[in-house]
């Protein structure tokens, strides 16, 4: 793998935690999209999948059920991350999956040392290969999200544009607040993009107006629509820019990735 990604022990990397403890919003999707478009774009990029549910691993068209590793081996049994980085078949764009034995570290972690803080010590060895990591986090506020956010320099909040879209949303920035008091201090919100978006409804304006009245310069220009071809690409494995490469989806995500570049 080490001739297929360009290292350089001082690159500057970004760890991006996708995060909302709202389920639906478009996590994953933003996620494996967004690591893809990257790629496109000439980045080295790793997504590391924490969610139990394993979207992001079966949205790049890894088996969940045929790993042998995934991260909860790197998380509670000290596995070196490097074994289980994976090819996704897009070109500088890695993965680490997710199974779901994930799904019973929230309980092992509690009781763990330093619990708080097992990703960015796994991380720490392998980040520097890359531009952009991004880590795909449960739709949850429990420690896979804390370890995310220790972990991690920046934030992107996916929020879909629909009723209801700013809720939840305070209890996200106590913890937040939180982390970067006790835990990680150089945590910020890197920006916030709006998901599902559909133009003929006066609703997703509204939402959208809103937001960006919550949250200012943190929203993202791009609006990435709500498709049937965005919807179907888990399905086939594949990110939507392979999926239907022309389509509104993928414009949207590659114009979302260009924003991402311009604002470092």
């Amino acid at each position: 793998m080490d001739d297929v990604r360009n290292t350089a022990a001082d690159r500057p990397v970004r760890v991006l935690a996708v995060v909302n403890q709202k389920g639906g919003v478009g996590k994953s999707t933003t996620s494996v999209n967004l690591a893809a478009s990257l790629g496109e774009l000439g980045k080295d990029v790793l997504l590391i999948d924490l969610d139990p549910q394993g979207n992001a691993t079966s949205g790049f068209g890894l088996n969940k059920n045929q790993r042998e590793l995934c991260v909860y081996n790197a998380l509670l049994e000290g596995v070196p991350l490097a074994e289980m980085i994976e090819p996704v078949g897009i070109e500088r764009v890695f993965a680490v999956p997710a199974t779901i034995q994930l799904a019973g570290a929230e309980i092992e972690l509690v009781s763990a040392l330093s619990r708080e803080s097992k990703l960015k010590v796994v991380l720490e060895p392998v980040k520097a290969e890359f531009d952009y990591v991004i880590v795909d986090c449960p739709p949850s506020l429990g420690l896979l999200t804390i370890n995310a956010l220790t972990a991690a320099d920046s934030l992107l909040i996916p929020i879909q544009c629909e009723y209801y879209a700013l809720e939840g949303l305070t209890k996200l920035l106590d913890s937040v607040r939180l982390v970067k008091t006790h835990l990680n201090p150089h945590l910020e919100i890197f920006g916030v993009v709006m998901t599902m978006y559909d133009s003929r409804t006066k609703l997703a304006q509204q939402v959208v107006e809103e937001v960006r009245d919550f949250f200012e310069c943190k929203v993202f220009e791009t609006l990435v629509p709500r498709t049937v071809r965005l919807s179907e690409a888990p399905s086939f494995g594949q990110p939507v820019t392979v999926y239907d490469p022309a389509g509104k989806g993928a414009e949207a995500y590659r114009s979302l990735a260009k924003e991402v570049i311009g604002r470092e």
